[in-house]
């Protein structure tokens, strides 16, 4: 089969799972949990842990994530190369990928808890901006950080982040995906959607639907829709601050990766200005903070700047030591 197919086929197949998680949500659901405790607390997860349930998400996420980074290693090892059909590593990158999808259902509807026990809020978070910022300086040389233009980074940043990205970028995805149960709220059905995502574009390494440009794209833009309808969901009026955030980081970065003409790009900068002045001046909010679109894009080319200013620091130590010795 080629990268294509599985592509779409996987597509399909997220779907359909997620409709799942949607159909068995009562089970999940009728767990006791914890009050509410504020910003840092994770509500769903139980309020008296058991050996089996800490055993079994730790377990899992640990066969998981080691299974998914021996592959990563293997393909590298024998240095495969991009092709149109599938590689046996892809399939055997697919089976691993389904059959802890598989037992993370059963893990949920039978002990429930899941990584959130045991780690904090901001870890899995945390995980996922990472990931976003990492493939924002992945994809500098073809698309630049600010409107196409070429950011000046070292070559031998640039050659360890395309080297190590897939170890972290599964860190990333198994890891957040191993955090929730398998609940059924608006904000879990679309993280999930994520995420089944993610694993399908981590089984297609070194196949050519890896790196297609409208594919790689729609797996950035989702986080979109999953901050809003999160936000949405907890009663907060911060959705604003997600929607224009992202989309700032569309208009200033990924629109520049996509093979769309200067028409349509001058289009888009147009839509989102108008309705940018359009939510802040109509609504509640007030055009007095409309600052809080630069949130978002701040921290994620913040934290570009800083990855970048430690790679430097290391590289200079290093030379240092070097010359000394």
């Amino acid at each position: 089969m080629t990268g294509r197919q599985v592509l779409f086929i996987g597509i399909f197949i997220s779907i359909l799972l997620t409709y799942a998680i949607w159909l068995g949500g009562g089970i999940p659901a009728s767990i006791i949990k914890l009050p509410d405790q504020g910003l840092s607390w994770y509500y769903w997860k139980l309020p008296h842990p058991t050996f089996w349930s800490r055993a079994t998400a730790w377990g899992m996420y640990l066969g998981h994530q080691f299974g998914i980074w021996a592959c990563i290693w293997w393909a590298q090892q024998t240095q495969l190369k991009y092709k149109t059909a599938l590689h046996p590593i892809n399939y055997a990158m697919l089976a691993i990928n389904g059959a802890f999808i598989a037992l993370h259902f059963l893990q949920t509807y039978i002990w429930y808890d899941a990584l959130a026990q045991d780690t904090s809020i901001w870890a899995s978070q945390g995980a996922v901006v990472l990931l976003l910022v990492f493939i924002l300086i992945l994809e500098t040389p073809r698309r630049g950080l600010f409107f196409g233009n070429p950011v000046p980074f070292h070559q031998e940043f640039l050659r360890i982040i395309k080297v190590y990205h897939g170890y972290f970028f599964s860190f990333a995805a198994i890891y957040t995906f191993w955090y929730h149960p398998m609940e059924a709220t608006a904000g879990h059905l679309i993280g999930f959607f994520y995420m089944f995502l993610l694993l399908l574009q981590s089984s297609l390494i070194f196949n050519r639907a890896h790196t297609n440009r409208w594919w790689t794209f729609s797996l950035e833009i989702t986080v979109l829709l999953h901050s809003v309808v999160v936000s949405w969901m907890l009663g907060q009026t911060k959705w604003p601050t997600f929607l224009f955030g992202f989309l700032g980081i569309l208009v200033l970065t990924q629109l520049h990766g996509l093979p769309v003409s200067s028409l349509t790009k001058r289009t888009i900068y147009g839509i989102f200005l108008v309705s940018v002045i359009a939510v802040y001046g109509l609504t509640e909010r007030g055009l007095g903070r409309i600052y809080e679109v630069t949130y978002i894009p701040l921290i994620e080319f913040g934290l570009v700047g800083i990855i970048y200013l430690v790679f430097m620091l290391i590289l200079w130590t290093f030379s240092r030591l070097t010359l000394k010795t």
